[in-house]
């Protein structure tokens, strides 16, 4: 199946947390089959975004081995994933950024498409996804316009994303009927609940 024309964005893949209920483990290098879940979330979006990052802490080098560009964060003490997208914003070579945490892999293919078409048609610098179960806050577009705003935010000890949005003007794009399109391997049993679903989300043409 050919690719539609890539969505000039940048991804970023948060995998900064610390996984507290994975006993402290780098969550974005927890393996769904064989494979890290960072690699399921980066293949969710290979093809359909300009360019793809890895925001990271810790086993870099494990990261950079998936074939992306990996930052660091830039101020110190692992203030959360605003943190990573504003390291980020200084390396993105696209004027969009999108972020989707590294726990999240059977993210909808058409996810950059739709927040971007979204953003435009309606003048926003900021646009999240959204789910029958809710809003998911960390699954958001945002123009580099920002990154000054979000800055100054970080640097005044704001951490969640949800407190920085409502700083903003945002909109939101429903992505209807996938039940687990935004399942969010948090726990153990997550897991093993990604595990029985893994084939149903494989791309053809990846391992």
């Amino acid at each position: 199946m050919k690719l539609p024309t890539p969505t000039p964005v940048t991804a970023v893949i948060l995998a900064g947390g610390l996984a507290r209920r994975f006993r402290g483990e780098d969550k974005g290098l927890i393996l769904l089959g064989e494979r890290p879940l960072v690699a399921w979330v980066a293949e969710r979006l290979r093809g359909f975004v300009t360019e793809v990052l890895v925001s990271a802490n810790r086993n870099l080098a494990d990261y950079a081995a998936l074939g992306h560009t990996v930052v660091a964060d830039h101020l110190p003490g692992n203030l959360g994933p605003l943190a990573g997208l504003l390291a980020a914003g200084q390396t993105a070579q696209q004027e969009w950024l999108l972020t989707v945490p590294c726990d999240i892999p059977f993210l909808p293919l058409n996810l950059a498409a739709r927040l971007h078409a979204q953003a435009l048609a309606h003048g926003m610098g900021l646009v999240r996804a959204a789910d029958e179960s809710g809003t998911h806050y960390a699954v958001m577009l945002m123009h580099r316009s920002l990154l000054r705003e979000l800055g100054d935010f970080v640097r005044a000890g704001g951490r969640q994303v949800r407190a920085w949005q409502a700083t903003q003007l945002v909109d939101t794009v429903a992505f209807l009927g996938d039940p687990y399109a935004f399942l969010n391997v948090n726990t153990p049993d997550d897991l093993r609940t990604a595990e029985r679903l893994k084939q149903r989300y494989r791309r053809r043409g990846y391992p």
